[in-house]
């Protein structure tokens, strides 16, 4: 289900998602947009409503302490989603290993994938994409680099509906 997509240009971070909810082979369109703003973030998910209404309600993490974005998006912002998503029972433990759902976040100008083990990570390219339409919208985020950032992330998520049946228009972008 769902195709999130997202660039940085010149210290903003674009985040766009579609519209489609998916269950078998049925499809709704949802009115509430995937992407939001929390507090300093940017998020885009995919994986399950459930999650996306948590962070987007739930979601409070403690202010940096001088340490790096990196390392705070490792040790203090993923902690503080694995904590928000086991407390209200969407995380899921099997064979002592926890697991969430995926979802890109723009924080300072920075790209960052959370993956369903709670790692982050940040690609080189300067753009990422999540969710089932993702292979499609990073091909075009790849090759439409010389577009300006917000028709690059739209482009992505049309491209990625064109062809995968889980992914649908309107598109919402978010900039922060």
């Amino acid at each position: 289900m769902t195709c999130i997509a997202g660039v940085v240009h010149k210290g903003t971070v674009y985040i766009g998602g579609d519209s489609a909810g998916v269950s078998g082979w049925d499809m709704s369109i949802i009115s509430a947009p995937k992407v939001f703003r929390v507090g300093e973030f940017l998020i885009g998910y995919t994986s399950a409503f459930r999650m996306g209404q948590l962070l987007q309600y739930q979601l409070s993490v403690k202010e940096r302490d001088g340490e790096s974005d990196r390392a705070y998006m490792i040790t203090v912002f993923a902690e503080a989603v694995r904590d928000l998503l086991k407390n209200y029972g969407y995380a899921t433990v099997e064979n002592n290993t926890e697991t969430g759902g995926i979802f890109l976040v723009g924080y300072r100008g920075h790209l960052y994938m959370i993956e369903s083990d709670f790692s982050v990570l940040e690609r080189a390219d300067g753009f990422d994409a999540v969710g089932g339409g993702d292979t499609y919208a990073l091909g075009a985020l790849a090759v439409n680099g010389d577009r300006p950032p917000r028709e690059r992330v739209e482009e992505a998520l049309a491209t990625s509906a064109r062809f995968c049946t889980s992914v649908s228009a309107p598109f919402h972008v978010e900039a922060l």
